[in-house]
């Protein structure tokens, strides 16, 4: 398994507590979060940005310290979320990113980091991606049958069909459901796990998945 990290720009107090200590598995860092990682005492693999969030003195401390720098220009249609994130799945061909600072703040961003699973260059790779904040821990879900382990201390388990989906079927979670069509992306929040893990399975479409406590 190639697995990197990937730390973007949302707000730090949605972080893991933990994230500093996120030392076993390489790192990539969109923009800011260079910076950030190496407040943390970490040194990304790989920085990709255009970078104009930092200023020129925080711009050289990146530089001195990050081997790899990948420079953007400020206009363009792509969030260096989404650059940084199809380097890590064509060029270093991971297995599984983690996304950190994904979540909280602007809601368009919020939106931009999930919606961005969708597009066709990332769709056929949404299952190797994780979205993990203070509180959740969300997967995208290709069409077949899966079983998911219920992570510590997350109590709570949702399923949102991110676009038409058929045959939805929870098989063992405190609320089921049988071969269930949908047309229209919905969310059904607040199931739970009724073992530690959970099996369900869906014809055609794309499901959330996400794991979370209060």
């Amino acid at each position: 398994m190639t697995e990197f990290n990937l730390l973007v720009g949302g707000p730090s107090n949605m972080w893991p507590v933990d994230l500093a200590q996120q030392i076993t598995v390489p790192w990539i860092a969109a923009d800011r979060g260079a910076l950030r990682l190496l407040d943390l005492g970490i040194t990304p693999q790989v920085a990709v940005g255009d970078f104009d969030s930092l200023t020129t003195a925080e711009l050289a401390t990146v530089q001195a310290q990050v081997a790899d720098l990948r420079y953007a220009v400020t206009d363009k249609d792509e969030t260096d979320t989404e650059l940084a994130l199809a380097l890590a799945l064509t060029e270093l061909q991971a297995t599984r990113v983690t996304l950190y600072g994904a979540t909280g703040g602007r809601l368009d961003h919020l939106l931009d980091n999930l919606f961005m699973l969708l597009q066709p260059r990332f769709l056929p790779y949404c299952q190797r991606v994780r979205i993990i904040d203070r509180q959740n821990n969300l997967r995208l879900f290709l069409p077949g049958v899966h079983t998911i382990t219920q992570e510590a201390g997350q109590h709570y388990l949702a399923f949102a069909p991110l676009t038409a989906v058929t045959g939805l079927t929870l098989y063992d979670t405190k609320y089921k459901l049988t071969n269930a069509d949908y047309e229209q992306p919905i969310m059904f929040a607040s199931n739970q796990f009724t073992q530690k893990s959970a099996t369900f399975s869906f014809r055609t479409g794309v499901v959330a998945v996400i794991q979370s406590h209060d």
